[in-house]
Formats: structure tokens, C-alpha cells, sequence
């Protein structure tokens, strides 16, 4: 049997704030991944509000004790909402700094054998931060497309879900509910998941 492990790394989305079944779309799609006769074991990382800065400050020292020489390790990358939202009266993250995190943290997985799948930025109760988000979005599929990286966008689809735009207005602005996140891990499973897990760890990507 493989030994899969998976970190998930970002902010309150992995976490599944807000989720009342407690699973978030990261619960749900390791739930899949299982049945899809993938077993593997799932690190959630996921801190509230943190931005790209916080979690690149974070991420290698937390991944390092739970990789196995041997293992399947991968990791899954979750974050960016927070770096655009105002803080003050300035954004909290200049975006080539947000480009340069994503970067840098996709660069330094490779280096110790870390398979890499991004997720974008998620749409919040915010019609001008969003307009940043789907900006960072792109960029960062740009970052991803260049290292042959798996990457998923989601604001433009949750957008347009009633799910998510009506559970994040009703709740605290910025995190749905159960509705929401199966709409999310949805668009992770559409985005090729189930075919990243299944190859074999000596492929591109």
C-alpha cells in the first residue's frame, strides 16, 4: 500500500471555517480521494487570516515532520483572499510580493521532493476585493503554468454559484457553509485531482 501524504497548507478555506459538518472541501475530497481507492493521510495546515507572508514563514518548518523518506509526499496550496484585502488603508500584500510567495514556496517544494496542486483565491462578500482576487488568480495560474503545476481557479465559478456568493453574504463575509465548500471541493475534483493523486511520483507535475 502507498504511504500518501498530503500537506495542505494556506488559510481559514482549508481550515473550513464556517463549515458546519466540520470537513471544509479539504475533508471532502480526501472522503473521495478514499473511495476513489486512494488512501492517504491528510495534514491540514490551514491558518485563519494568515497571509501568503505568514505562511511562507511557516510552511517548511511545520512540513518537515510529517514527510517520510519513501512516501508518496505532496503538497496542496490554498491562499492569497487575505493578501488582498485592506488593512489600514493599504493592502495587506502587494501583489508581486503574493507572485513572489507562491513562487519561491513552489521552488523550495521541489527541491524536497513535494509534488505541488494550487488552489486560487476564493471570492468573498466584496465586489472590489474580488476584482484583486480574480487580478491574483491569474497571476498566480501564470506561476503555476510555468513550473508545470496543477492549478485550479475557483473565483470565476464561485462567483457565479448561488451556494457560495449567498452563504458567504449571509455568514461572516468571507467563509460559507456546508453548501459552499462541497461547491469548492467540487471544482478541485473537476480541476483533475483524483489524476494528479494516481500519477506516479517519478511524472512531471
Amino acid at each position: 500500500m502507498v504511504d500518501r501524504r498530503l500537506l495542505f497548507v494556506g488559510d481559514s478555506l482549508l481550515a473550513g471555517v464556517g463549515d458546519p459538518a466540520g470537513a471544509g472541501w479539504v475533508g471532502r475530497i480526501v472522503a473521495t480521494s478514499f473511495a476513489s481507492g486512494l488512501a492517504l493521510t491528510a495534514y491540514n495546515l490551514g491558518v485563519r487570516g494568515e497571509t501568503s507572508l505568514q505562511i511562507a514563514s511557516r510552511w517548511r518548518a511545520e512540513a518537515l515532520p510529517r514527510l517520510l523518506a519513501g512516501a508518496d509526499c505532496r503538497i496542496v496550496l490554498s491562499f492569497g483572499a487575505n493578501d488582498t484585502s485592506i488593512e489600514g488603508d493599504r493592502i495587506r500584500v502587494d501583489p508581486g510580493r503574493s507572485l513572489g510567495v507562491l513562487a519561491t514556496i513552489l521552488d523550495e517544494a521541489a527541491t524536497i521532493g513535494l509534488r505541488a496542486f494550487v488552489l486560487g483565491p476564493a471570492p468573498v462578500d466584496d465586489p472590489e476585493q474580488n476584482r484583486r482576487i480574480q487580478n491574483l488568480s491569474l497571476s498566480f495560474a501564470r506561476v503555476c503554468a510555468e513550473r508545470l503545476v496543477p492549478f485550479v481557479d475557483v473565483i470565476e465559478p464561485l462567483l457565479a454559484s448561488p451556494a457560495w456568493m449567498e452563504q458567504v453574504a449571509s455568514g461572516d463575509g468571507a467563509h460559507p457553509g456546508a453548501e459552499g465548500y462541497d461547491a469548492l471541493a467540487h471544482l478541485v475534483l473537476a480541476g483533475g485531482w483524483i489524476d494528479w493523486l494516481r500519477r506516479p511520483r517519478a511524472a512531471v507535475g
